[in-house]
């Protein structure tokens, strides 16, 4: 099998060309590099583009007429940046997606898997969702996400090609060969600014305690991006079976099925590191949300999949990829 990965040069897109080519899966990497990160591509077939650029897209499928199915990851995903600006984050997520589509129909491919999102939801009552729960995207970033899903819909319908969105949750840790990792040195997520905390003997700050959780702080299903990449190789292993009848567009949900909130996240990461992290208590950033996890069984029952990483596996790794992170993307040392 081959298997195009669009912003396969990012940390999630270059993960699951890990866990395929670990599979016997073949990777072809498209990514303009504008996040993504040239060292991820190292002996991977790679064209360095853009998805909105239609002779580049019909020679890569004219090199290789043999691509199976896409993996689309390309995107901005940054919450607080989204906010500032719009205009770019739908141009490079949606706009550009559309236009990706519409070459990807035009040189046959029949299958893609899209990297959409959990923050779409609209969380229940306990903060938990299924792939049946209502959507109300926060934030322009999950917006261009759930706008996307919409727009593929609606081409599959009509077009022969069938879309899978896999909707993320929270994803941590690194390649556990240390292959890639996040390619950003001060990450925004909460690992990432509890490691750079840890490192710099500063507190780190909880932004939002007033949220109707157990604690006050937001809840996450943080899941490690080894478990989220080897789901990507059972969708591409199971596509025709899960995308099976008059199936054109459908979800699934990937988490860990568990809801555990920043002060108990705070907590796991201080459990494995010495001396412990402070914190300090702040308020929310512009589109924050309470947050959500997921209860979906979709992703067992379908793809035979579920997570085997704990929290604490997924802080160990991130440590261990933030300690060897300049070395091995030495330009940015």
């Amino acid at each position: 099998m081959k298997v195009l990965i669009s912003g396969g040069a990012g940390y999630i897109g270059s993960t699951v060309g890990s866990a395929c080519l670990d599979a016997g899966i073949t990777p072809v990497v498209l990514d303009n590099l504008v996040t993504g990160r040239r060292e991820f591509t190292e002996g991977r077939l790679f064209y360095e583009g853009d998805i909105a650029d239609g002779a580049l897209i019909d020679r890569i499928f004219t090199e290789h007429p043999d691509i199976d199915a896409v993996v689309h990851c390309a995107a901005l995903i940054l919450v607080p940046d989204s906010v500032a600006d719009p205009v770019g984050y739908y141009q490079a997520n949606v706009v550009k997606s559309l236009e990706f589509v519409g070459h990807l129909v035009r040189n046959g491919c029949g299958r893609m898997i899209f990297s959409s999102s959990g923050s779409i939801y609209a969380a229940g009552a306990d903060f938990s969702v299924t792939e049946d729960s209502p959507l109300e995207p926060l934030s322009p970033y999950s917006r261009t996400k759930a706008v996307c899903e919409a727009m593929f819909a609606d081409i599959a319908a009509a077009q022969p090609i069938r879309v899978l969105s896999l909707r993320y949750f929270n994803p941590v840790g690194a390649d556990p060969e240390l292959r890639t990792g996040l390619q950003v040195r001060r990450p925004s997520h909460a690992v990432g600014k509890l490691i750079e905390a840890h490192a710099e003997g500063e507190p780190f700050r909880i932004t939002g305690t007033d949220w109707p959780t157990r604690d006050g702080s937001g809840i996450r299903d943080y899941i490690h991006v080894w478990d989220l990449a080897t789901a990507h190789v059972s969708a591409l292993q199971r596509f025709d079976e899960v995308m099976s009848g008059s199936t054109r567009s459908s979800v699934i949900n990937l988490g860990t099925g568990t809801g555990t909130t920043v002060k108990e996240l705070v907590d796991a990461f201080n459990s494995v590191v010495t001396p412990p992290v402070p914190v300090v208590e702040t308020d929310p950033r512009p589109g924050d949300a309470a947050g959500a996890f997921t209860r979906s069984v979709r992703a067992k029952r379908l793809l035979g999949w579920e997570p085997r990483h704990s929290i604490a596996d997924g802080i160990r790794s991130s440590l261990r990829w933030a300690e060897i992170r300049d070395e091995r993307l030495a330009d940015e040392a």
